[in-house]
């Protein structure tokens, strides 16, 4: 009997896959497609999950820069400039990688962690019993496994199956047409990448820009042909065929209120030429029933704006991953893997929330007008900025920890260097196994987690925090050289103390309620 059945291996799925894999469980994943799309989805990533894939040893992968995260300078929220230079901890990370591109590492990083995905695989029923799930597949044939992931996106078959509301609201007014365009060099600015448009002005790149009429983001990608999307809200919208280059030149038109000349895309291609009429924002009444599991687009769909849609379900198959491998192995403890639901769905209705705000925002008419000009002396302010990073990037989570001490229980650990015997390390290379850890400044609570030594890493050294733009601001309590730290593999902190040694209680206590009862044996 197979373990886990992953049915999905979009990003989500195959993330997932990754961490089941380095927590000891080979999951096979069941994809619908006979190969992988060429079909242009996501063009990046924003969040946390940027530095999430650093922690595990993917950042590099993606990227060819030996240099750890940054964070971004500015961004947006509903089409106003966000400015981040005057805030302290900036938390707010950007990574420009296509979809298919981020696909393609984690399917080779999967495989190379002994993953079976095996295309061509088409859901079609599933029968769960006491200690399985069957699970039937279009060409007759059937699995079974001990439990079954659904990261099959938004019209989810395994949520339908097992019978999962997925309440929420449909709205049909808003058109968006995106492609990638060819467009005449004197129109770009070779110095910001801006589009000079005559007669209206400059389309600054990698931006929302609302008019009265519209939305237009002009996106300049680096080696392959640049972006053009516009939204708009007209009285009907009915259309006769696929979207077409003059279709979305008169868009572009209404929107700015002047022509600009589109031409063809330079290449081979594939390239993007997408229409899409309305959007849904829902989110599944639950995330679990009994024996399947729902992550990804399958437990919550919401507007693409602000770009959340990959940090909050790569950031589910982090938070779901080691949990369901430690049923899996015996040492969960009660309720484990119902905290995945408990911690997950609350940040679901927030970012479903933060875009749904960020679509009131770029919506035409001039009380919107107004709004904007309200809504963007707030943000002017250095401390309204930091409080929209946070809320964006998915630094601003705070799980219920059941531990009383310190401020960073229940937060996502800040960048740490850690000075060993062996010379300093950063965090991010020692969470690279997804294993529990043990921050230990001087060795003496090593004794203390040696029964749990098959599910926590200890490692003994001093922590410094502030070691870049991304850490903690001067005078902010948090790991400090003499604090002790256990995290959990998705780097969030279930204790922390200050003491030297003298805190072995406190520490049994949270390594039982999140690693289960320690070993009896001493091998």
């Amino acid at each position: 009997m197979i373990d886990v059945i992953v049915v999905g291996a979009g990003p989500n799925g195959l993330m997932l896959a990754v961490e089941l894999a380095l927590a000891g469980i080979r999951p096979v994943v069941c994809e619908r497609l006979s190969a992988p799309t060429t079909e242009q989805r996501a063009n990046g990533l924003v969040g946390q999950v940027v530095r999430m894939l650093d922690r595990r040893g993917l950042y590099h992968r993606l990227v060819d820069d030996p240099a750890p995260p940054q964070p971004a300078p500015g961004f947006v929220f509903g089409a106003l400039p966000l400015d981040l230079r005057a805030v302290p901890d900036n938390p707010l990370h950007l990574l420009q990688v296509p979809q298919a591109h981020l696909e393609r590492v984690l399917a080779e990083r999967a495989a190379e962690l002994g993953v079976q995905v095996r295309r061509g695989h088409e859901v079609t029923g599933l029968t769960q019993g006491v200690d399985d799930v069957r699970v039937a597949f279009s060409d007759g044939t059937t699995l079974r496994c001990r439990y079954l992931v659904g990261a099959d996106g938004g019209h989810s078959v395994v949520r339908r199956l097992v019978g999962i509301g997925f309440p929420g609201v449909s709205t049909d007014r808003a058109v968006s047409r995106t492609a990638h365009v060819g467009l005449p060099a004197e129109l770009v600015d070779v110095s910001t990448g801006g589009l000079a448009i005559p007669g209206y002005g400059t389309v600054p790149p990698f931006r929302h820009t609302r008019t009265e009429r519209g939305l237009i983001v002009w996106a300049p990608f680096t080696g392959r042909p640049p972006g053009l999307s516009t939204i708009e809200w007209p009285d009907s919208a009915q259309f006769d065929g696929p979207l077409t280059l003059a279709e979305l030149r008169a868009s572009v038109a209404r929107v700015l209120g002047v022509d600009v000349p589109i031409e063809p895309p330079a290449g081979a291609g594939p390239h993007l030429l997408r229409r899409l009429v309305g959007g849904n924002t829902r989110l599944a009444e639950r995330y679990r029933a009994g024996r399947v599991l729902l992550l990804g687009d399958a437990a919550h769909v919401h507007s693409a704006i602000g770009g959340p849609g990959l940090n909050l379900g790569l950031q589910d198959a982090v938070n779901l991953g080691w949990k369901l491998a430690g049923q899996l192995h015996g040492w969960a403890p009660d309720g484990l893997l119902d905290s995945y639901e408990a911690e997950r769905h609350p940040v679901a209705r927030r970012v479903t929330m933060s875009t749904q705000a960020q679509s009131a925002l770029i919506a035409p008419g001039s009380e919107v007008t107004a709004l904007r000009v309200l809504v963007g002396e707030l943000l002017d302010r250095p401390e309204n900025a930091a409080h929209v990073a946070a809320l964006l990037a998915g630094a601003d989570i705070h799980y219920e920890m059941g531990e009383p001490g310190g401020p960073l229980v229940g937060r996502w650990a800040p960048d740490l260097v850690l000075h060993t015997d062996a010379g300093p390390v950063r965090l991010a290379e020692l969470t690279r196994p997804a294993r529990a850890l043990l921050l230990d400044p001087t060795g003496a609570l090593a004794p203390v987690a040696a029964p749990w030594r098959d599910r926590v890493d200890v490692v003994t050294g001093r922590t410094e925090v502030g070691t870049g733009p991304a850490d903690p601001p001067p005078g902010r309590t948090d790991g400090g050289t003499s604090t002790a730290l256990l995290l959990r593999p998705d780097c969030y902190v279930a204790w922390q103390s200050t003491a030297d040694g003298g805190d072995g209680d406190r520490l049994r206590a949270a390594l039982t309620r999140w690693f289960g009862q320690p070993r009896t044996d001493r091998s």
